[in-house]
Parts: C-alpha cells; sequence; structure tokens
C-alpha cells in the first residue's frame, strides 16, 4: 500500500493514540514522545478536561478501526472529523513541501485532534476502511493499518504474530 509520507505518520499518530496506556499522566507524555508533531512554541500540558477530550479522541480511532461495516466507519469517522478544526498550509521546514492539517498556532489538544482525524480519514477515502483492524494475537487488542499489498494483515506486529504462530505449533504438537 502506497499513500504519502505525512498522511501515513499521521496514521501512525492516531494509530499509537489509539495504542496508548492511558494512566496517570499519559496526555502530556504521549504529547511529548511525538513532539515533532507540534509547531516549537506549543505549550504541550493539558489540562485534565482536555486530557479527558484527548481519550476521547483516541476512543474515536478505535472505535473507527474496529467498526465492522462500512456505514459504522462513515459514522465514527465523523464524529472523529467533527472534532478536528483543519486550516491546512504548506511547508517545507523539513527539506520536503508537504501540507499540515492544524494551523500552527493551534494548542497541542487542537493540533493533535486535528491531525489524527485528517490522516486516519484520507486512509479510509483512499485505501478503504477495511485496512484498519485490531491485532488477532490473543491478549492483545492493538489497534494497526494494514500496509499489506493484499490487506492480510492480522497481527500489529512482528512479534505478535510470532508469539501467536508459536502458540499454535505448541497447541499442535501437544494435540
Amino acid at each position: 500500500m502506497d499513500y504519502d509520507t505525512y498522511g501515513s505518520n499521521a496514521v501512525e499518530l492516531a494509530i499509537d493514540l489509539a495504542n496508548t496506556e492511558r494512566d496517570g499522566e499519559w496526555a502530556p507524555a504521549f504529547l511529548r514522545a511525538h513532539d515533532e508533531w507540534f509547531t516549537p512554541e506549543t505549550a504541550l500540558d493539558l489540562s485534565p478536561a482536555e486530557a479527558r477530550r484527548a481519550a476521547a479522541t483516541a476512543d474515536l480511532v478505535r472505535a473507527v478501526a474496529v467498526a465492522g461495516s462500512q456505514e459504522e466507519v462513515i459514522a465514527r469517522l465523523n464524529e472523529l472529523l467533527a472534532l478536528a478544526r483543519p486550516h491546512p498550509y504548506a511547508t517545507d521546514h523539513d527539506g520536503e513541501l508537504h501540507l499540515h492539517f492544524a494551523r500552527p498556532d493551534a494548542p497541542a489538544l487542537e493540533q493533535l485532534t486535528t491531525t489524527v482525524a485528517m490522516g486516519l480519514s484520507q486512509v479510509v477515502a483512499q485505501h478503504g476502511w477495511q485496512r484498519l483492524g485490531v491485532c488477532s494475537a490473543e491478549g492483545c487488542d492493538d489497534v494497526y493499518v494494514d500496509t499489506s499489498r493484499n490487506a492480510s494483515r492480522r497481527y500489529c506486529s512482528n512479534t505478535c504474530a510470532s508469539r501467536s504462530t508459536v502458540a499454535a505449533y505448541r497447541a499442535r504438537r501437544k494435540a
């Protein structure tokens, strides 16, 4: 699957957000870990209310990924897009011309929500909602984007795929 670098990175940001453990000071830690997505002068501390809104955004990303039909995906994706405040602009700050989705002076939560919503919606619209999934490994519920050629991905990572393969092998050997 081929999609533009910024869009692919934005959807990976969305996936990271959906898969983040939300305990304690998770939101500022997440923003700091992904600080390349924010303009340098953006304050990355969120109020408790903003952290709850970031969690709601994460829940909506997961809801899009677990949806079982195109109609359900569209409804959940539209909920996510309703939170976004797109104000696209072109930039070459990293040496390559590309678009950013949120205005550069927007607060961190707005930049996060808009980037996640726009990146996820681009992948779904251009490549289909079936490219989103939830890991099939036992005990893992991480969301992923299937970038394989034939849309056959079932696991969030090679680790989960290997663990599942080994477990299946051991179960066959035991039987």
